[in-house]
């Protein structure tokens, strides 16, 4: 029996949670918008303080690796390895995708979760009912034509922040789309226990977010535009 600290930090939403045996028996969660800096150390202390007070041992942290929002993968991961670094316990490390996906296991379809990119594009995977993966993690721009061929042979669930701008792209019956959809640390329970269980840690020194893209830093328009009057002037 493991008991597990989870934290998922790669959405708008950030919360904590804790598993033992691969169930959730305390959780807290934040949908404030950057908030992940201020709430997620908090949860953490609460999270300690209540396996403690229930004579539970900290066998392992789990944090969502990406992809998601840059800096609050940076904000989780960062969390997570200082607290693995303290206790000297192990790291588990859950794709944000299959987070995402695990609230609808089991199922007879395909599920598809979607994280907003840019425009007409989205970070997605592909997995059976059972979580087993399809298709990779990847970054791709949905057309008419994506998930055709799929789509002819069974019903795929799509869902998560880049699924509602797809609806009016992928057209079939078997294409079915869940809002309200986003990663939670509750979600991450059965995954981080079979990673522990199977002993899958990820290295607490060197690991790093996924961000499946790098970060790319921009400047607003209108101090571009200011700059170039006071150049001209």
């Amino acid at each position: 029996m493991a008991c597990i600290l989870l934290i998922e930090s790669s959405a708008y939403a950030c919360s904590a949670a804790v598993s033992v045996n691969g169930k959730s028996v305390w959780e807290k969660e934040s949908a404030e918008l950057s908030s992940h800096s201020t709430v997620l150390g908090p949860y953490a202390a609460e999270a300690l303080r209540f396996i403690q007070a229930n004579h539970l041992r900290l066998d392992a942290v789990a944090v969502s690796e990406g992809p998601g929002s840059y800096t609050g993968l940076r904000i989780g991961v960062s969390l997570a390895k200082g607290l693995c670094f303290g206790l000297d316990i192990p790291l588990i490390a859950v794709p944000t995708l299959k987070i995402m996906a695990a609230r609808f296991v089991p199922s007879f379809s395909y599920l598809c979760p979607m994280i907003d990119a840019r425009r007409m594009e989205v970070y997605s995977a592909l997995y059976d009912g059972n979580l087993n993966e399809i298709e990779p993690i990847r970054a791709m721009i949905i057309d008419e034509n994506s998930y055709r061929d799929l789509l002819c042979q069974k019903e795929i669930i799509f869902f998560g922040t880049g699924a509602d701008k797809c609806k009016t792209v992928i057209r079939s019956s078997n294409a079915v789309f869940v809002t309200g959809i986003y990663p939670a640390a509750s979600d991450m329970t059965e995954e981080a226990e079979k990673a522990f269980s199977g002993k899958i840690f990820a290295d607490v020194v060197y690991f790093e977010p996924f961000y499946l893209k790098e970060f790319q830093a921009t400047t607003p328009k209108n101090k571009i535009i200011s700059g170039i009057n006071k150049t001209r002037i």
